[in-house]
C-alpha cells in the first residue's frame, strides 16, 4: 500500500496487534529484503504481539525516489516517518529498526519525545567521531557505480569479512550481493550519496530521550562498530544492550524484542 507523503511515495504495510512498533529497514534494504535469510527479525513471531507499521524508506523498495541527497538525512527520514504514523492516526508507538532504520528511530525520538514509548535499536551505525570515514566509502560507491557499474562494488564487497555472527555463512554474501543488484544504479547511487550527509542525532539529544531502549549489537562490522552501541548505551538514561558474536546469539534477538516491548 502506498501514500504520498513529503513529496514522495511512501509503500508500507501494517500487520499483527497489539502495541504498536514503527519499524526502518536498513540502507540498501526494504521490507521485501528483510524476509530473505538471513532474517535479523522473525516478523511472523513478532507480529503475534505488536501491531507491526513496516514500509520502505524513500529511495528504497517500492516507494519513490528524490534526487536531493538531503532528503535521506536521517533526520528528513524521520519526518518521512512521522508523516505516515501521522497519516495513519498512530499517537504513541514503540520505533525501531536496523541501522539505517536504527537512526531514523533516534532522530524520531528526538524530534517527536512525547510520542515514542520505546526504542529498539538494531546494529546501529557509524556515527559522530566514526561517521567521516564512512561518509567518504559511500562518496566512493555512488562514484563506482556511475563510472564503472555495480559489478565492480558487489565483487569488493565480496572481499570484506562479513560481520561475526556471519563467519561461514555464504548466504549472507549473496543477500548483499542481490541487494545491490536490485537496485536501478542511478537510484542505489542517489541513496550513497544522500547517507553521505546523514548521521546520528548529537551526544547531548541522544542524552535527552527518556524512552527506554534495547539496543541489539554484533561484532566484526566496521560499518555497525560495537564502539556506537556502548556509547548510546551509556547516553541513553534506559539503555540495555546486547552483543552478538555467533549466529546461535543473533538468533535470540526476536525473543529480546518481544520480551523487552513486552515489559
Amino acid at each position: 500500500m502506498g501514500v504520498r507523503l513529503r513529496g514522495v511515495d511512501i509503500d508500507h504495510e501494517q500487520l499483527g496487534t497489539g502495541r504498536d512498533l514503527v519499524w526502518g529497514h536498513g540502507l540498501t534494504s526494504s521490507r521485501a529484503d528483510e524476509a530473505l535469510p538471513p532474517v535479523l527479525v522473525d516478523w511472523d513471531r513478532l507480529t503475534d504481539h505488536v501491531r507491526a507499521l513496516r514500509y520502505d524508506a524513500r529511495g528504497h523498495g517500492r516507494s519513490g525516489s528524490t534526487d536531493d541527497p538531503d532528503d535521506y538525512r536521517w533526520s528528513a527520514l524521520a519526518l518521512d516517518q512521522l508523516a505516515l504514523v501521522d497519516h495513519l492516526g498512530i499517537e504513541r508507538f514503540a520505533v525501531g529498526g536496523a541501522s539505517m532504520g536504527a537512526a531514523t528511530a533516534l532522530h524520531t525520538a528526538v524530534i517527536a519525545p512525547e510520542r515514542v514509548e520505546a526504542l529498539v535499536l538494531l546494529i546501529p551505525p557509524t556515527a559522530w567521531e566514526t561517521r567521516a570515514a564512512q561518509t567518504d566509502a559511500y562518496l566512493q560507491m555512488a562514484d563506482i557505480i556511475d563510472r564503472r557499474g555495480v559489478e565492480l562494488l558487489v565483487a569488493a564487497g565480496a572481499e570484506l569479512p562479513p560481520p561475526d555472527p556471519f563467519v561461514g555463512d555464504p548466504a549472507h554474501l549473496e543477500r548483499r550481493a542481490a541487494r545491490l543488484r536490485a537496485v536501478e544504479p542511478q537510484r542505489l547511487a542517489r541513496v550513497f550519496r544522500g547517507a553521505a550527509t546523514a548521521d546520528l542525532p548529537s551526544p547531548d539529544a541522544v542524552a535527552a530521550i527518556g524512552a527506554p531502549a534495547l539496543i541489539l549489537a554484533w561484532s566484526g562490522d566496521i560499518g555497525h562498530p560495537v564502539s556506537t552501541a556502548h556509547r548510546l548505551a551509556e547516553l541513553l538514561p534506559r539503555a540495555e544492550l546486547s552483543v552478538a558474536s555467533t549466529a546461535a546469539e543473533l538468533a535470540t534477538w526476536t525473543e529480546r524484542i518481544m520480551a523487552f516491548l513486552a515489559s
